[in-house]
């Protein structure tokens, strides 16, 4: 096209997508396209604020590494991490909500029997948490032998790999469900932490107006062979932030009771918490 107008503008690039390219591809492109040239349009984008934007992804790059993705911060702040889990992850048959893994997951944490702790630092004023609970299938049964993944930060708001003076795996652990499908931990009361705001996405947390406090939760990762894997958070239903959190990643049914537990329980609070799995089997036959 040798008169490129605002007109036609967005129809030229479309159009200049190849034949041959996946349908897929064309899809996702054509959307993008049209939306972020309305966009500027909408706006009435200045050439100034365009340099100035490329610019603030020019330091997302920076400051990006193989143990922290700037870009993924900056997909939290404007909610669209969670926008994409909610679609992909939507339950089907009445499973329990998921949410977003989150920067701070590392694989292959400690291995411990029901029941054990996963403290390997104390903290001045800590509390600690019994967790329980049992992991069921969409018919109520219970699941044994499901893989639970668990992290947390420390009463600092720090997860360990942030922190030099924690140990190695500090507030993580690999636990397993028993025969009626029963998990149980110790750890510490999760307390809210700001995401990392030093860079560009502390930038864009300033030009929004926003905070960068997530409210206090523990991630949970349970796996097993045969089963969808569900990835959530289970957050304290007296934290701050619930109501405004940073990332937009609360669920009403992700939120934990936590009481003070009883007298020689070995831990100063209690929770309980159930999980429902889905079944691929059961999926496939429902299909």
């Amino acid at each position: 096209m040798r008169n490129i107008t605002i007109e036609n503008l967005t129809d030229a690039v479309i159009k200049a997508m190849s034949d041959d390219i996946p349908a897929r591809n064309r899809e996702i492109m054509t959307s993008l396209l049209r939306h972020v040239h309305e966009f500027c349009k909408e706006v009435n984008l200045t050439y100034d604020e365009w340099t100035e934007g490329m610019e603030f992804l020019r330091r997302a790059g920076d400051i990006s590494s193989d143990a922290r993705n700037e870009f993924i911060l900056i997909a939290d702040i404007i909610g669209m991490e969670v926008l994409v889990d909610m679609i992909d992850k939507k339950p089907t048959h009445g499973e329990t909500v998921p949410t977003v893994l989150g920067p701070f997951y590392r694989d292959n944490p400690p291995v411990l029997p029901k029941g054990a702790s996963i403290i390997q630092k104390d903290f001045e004023n800590q509390e600690t948490l019994k967790v329980t609970g049992q992991i069921r299938d969409t018919a109520g049964n219970p699941v044994p032998g499901v893989t639970i993944d668990v992290w947390e930060d420390a009463p600092n708001g720090l997860y360990e790999q942030q922190d030099p003076d924690q140990p190695d795996y500090n507030l993580r652990g690999r636990f397993e469900t028993d025969a009626d499908g029963r998990y149980e931990f110790v750890c510490i009361r999760p307390v809210p932490y700001p995401i990392p705001y030093d860079g560009a996405a502390g930038e864009l947390l300033n030009y929004m107006g926003h905070h960068p406090w997530r409210p206090g939760h523990i991630h949970f990762l349970i796996q097993k062979d045969g089963y969808k894997t569900l990835i959530s958070q289970i957050y304290d239903s007296e934290t701050e932030y619930l109501d405004n959190d940073s990332v937009f990643a609360v669920k009403e049914a992700l939120i934990g009771q936590l009481k003070k537990a009883p007298a020689g329980s070995g831990s100063d609070l209690e929770m309980e918490f159930d999980f429902v799995i889905r079944s691929n089997e059961m999926l496939q036959a429902a299909e």
